[in-house]
């Protein structure tokens, strides 16, 4: 399988799809609209960054207490339920005169929700695509992830001001069930990838199993560190060029949608594990020039070219998938998930304090220099090859 055309030919592809672009630009709805309610009713700046992306530091508390839910719940009941109760969830939000306190733990609960989510999501495209289209499914999936957050701020903007913050929320929340409507009607009905219950106590077992091979540790250390550092160069946009930010997070999100399609769909399968490296060095090196403040053309150009480096994260995904048995898939891809996202928010606070004390432009040099020095560190632990053993069952 080697074409989007043929991938969409997959019967259960295209509801997955569906349902996760829904789901996408629903949840962006939903964060601007929250940002916005919280904002215009505290004029703090903190808890609005915290209303939208707060709910991203729960998913390392789900890692270490849910995530065997992920393959021990029938994936279609999981995904229909998961994407229902964030319909709820953005409904709850939308309510009149809900407390700061109580909003916040209902955000709280979605980013609990979340990491499941990931797991969920992620495992049963593994169940739906053979192993070698794995990678293209993926690059699919990153793709309307790019392009459904784009689309979500624009339509979520136009939303706040049309409708206003809580009409925008009751949006989210439609779109949101509807995407467990597509679920519901388009997957099929599968059995749980691995028996029983899932428990806090399962998900430590299980993470400690996954945890203790070294192939898989450098896979996930390499998915998740040099990943996170450059999204904290992202994170300082706004200092580094108050005027031209938005210009630069297109550009971000322009390199990294075509090196997801470079990789995914022309790259052949037999070159894609020597690239780990190449492209993570790619995604860093480029953020060095900014130690020199170059102008918005500049800029953009060099940001375009590290971006595509995020497709090292296709290769490292299709490695990861080798070295996990099928029966813990989905914990093994939502703990890659919940690391990423908590990783992502260690790494924007490391640039901002940087810049807090240095400047934007410093900020970028440095934390692209920690990624390279990451990246090399790693590199010899990632030629490490092991084969996927089953993890036994207590």
């Amino acid at each position: 399988m080697r074409t989007y055309r043929q991938l969409f030919g997959v019967p259960e592809f295209t509801p997955l799809f569906v349902s996760v672009s829904l789901l996408g630009v629903g949840s962006t709805v939903s964060g601007i609209a929250l940002a916005s309610l919280v904002y215009s009713a505290t004029h703090s700046p903190l808890f609005a960054a915290l209303s939208m992306f707060g709910g991203s530091f729960a998913q390392a508390l789900g890692a270490v207490a849910l995530l065997s839910a992920a393959d021990r719940l029938p994936p279609r009941a999981a995904e229909t339920v998961l994407a229902a109760i964030t319909g709820a969830g953005a409904a709850v939000l939308a309510l009149p005169g809900l407390p700061l306190r109580a909003a916040f733990a209902v955000l709280f609960g979605l980013g609990l929700a979340g990491s499941v989510g990931g797991g969920v999501r992620y495992g049963l495209l593994a169940e739906i695509l053979p192993k070698e289209a794995y990678v293209l499914g993926r690059s699919a999936l990153n793709m309307v992830a790019g392009v459904t957050q784009i689309a979500g701020f624009a339509v979520g903007g136009v939303l706040v001001a049309a409708l206003s913050p809580r009409g925008a929320l009751l949006v989210a929340a439609a779109l949101a069930l509807s995407a467990a409507a597509v679920a519901l009607g388009g997957l099929s009905s599968r059995p749980a990838r691995s028996a029983g219950r899932p428990s806090v106590r399962e998900t430590w077992r299980v993470n400690r199993l996954i945890w203790s091979s070294a192939p898989r540790r450098y896979v996930y250390l390499a998915l998740w560190v040099p990943n996170g550092l450059i999204v904290g160069c992202e994170s300082v946009f706004v200092p580094y060029a108050p005027g031209h930010a938005g210009l630069l997070l297109a550009a971000a999100a322009s390199g990294m949608l075509a090196g997801d399609v470079a990789v995914g769909r022309f790259v052949p399968p037999r070159w894609r594990p020597r690239l780990a490296t190449p492209l993570l060095l790619l995604l860093a090196a480029p953020y060095l020039l900014f130690a020199l403040r170059p102008g918005p053309p500049l800029a953009v150009s060099a940001i375009v070219l590290a971006s595509a480096g995020y497709a090292a994260s296709l290769v490292l995904m299709e490695r990861l998938v080798e070295l996990t048995p099928d029966d813990i898939q989905g914990q093994s891809l939502g703990l890659h998930t919940s690391g990423m996202l908590t990783l992502q928010g260690v790494g924007a606070a490391l640039a901002g304090a940087v810049a807090q004390h240095t400047s934007a432009a410093t900020a970028m040099a440095v934390m692209a220099a920690a990624s390279v020095a990451v990246t090399l560190a790693l590199t010899p632990g990632l030629r490490t090859r092991a084969p996927a053993t089953a993890v036994p069952v207590p």
